[in-house]
């Protein structure tokens, strides 16, 4: 049996637009999370359970899009792997048949879910280069 080999690429660097969407993010998550636990009656009922739920999503949002930040790639001869703050996230290469470099290749691309920039631009999109 042969044995694989599995080599590391680094993450790409940071884009200004990045680094100031993710400053201006975790900025404003922080302040009205603390704005909303202030706001949030002492009494205990609805209205509190409510601000306090408000109050505690947004750290929620904010800790869930650190973890799926991309530190890094490996591949190996059966798989592509993003190295996520806690985890990996694999992602099979059966059928993959040419791989190549194209800078442009994400022009007119359409987010259909993920992350629009808090600590990275991920998720599912759609071109008409290469689908979805």
């Amino acid at each position: 049996m042969a044995k694989t080999m599995r080599r590391h690429f680094p993450v790409a660097p940071s884009p200004r637009t990045l680094k100031t969407i993710s400053a201006l993010g975790t900025a404003l998550l922080v302040v009205v999370g603390i704005a909303a636990y202030r706001a949030t009656p002492a009494v205990s009922g609805f209205t509190h359970s409510f601000g306090l739920a408000i109050a505690l999503v947004l750290p929620a949002i904010l800790v869930g899009s650190l973890m799926f930040m991309v530190r890094g790639y490996w591949v190996d001869g059966s798989s592509l792997v993003a190295e996520r703050l806690f985890f990996s996230t694999r992602i099979p290469l059966g059928g993959v048949r040419r791989v190549f470099a194209d800078p442009a290749v994400c022009e007119g691309s359409v987010r259909l879910i993920g992350n629009a920039g808090l600590f990275s631009f991920t998720g599912l999109s759609q071109s008409k280069a290469l689908n979805r």
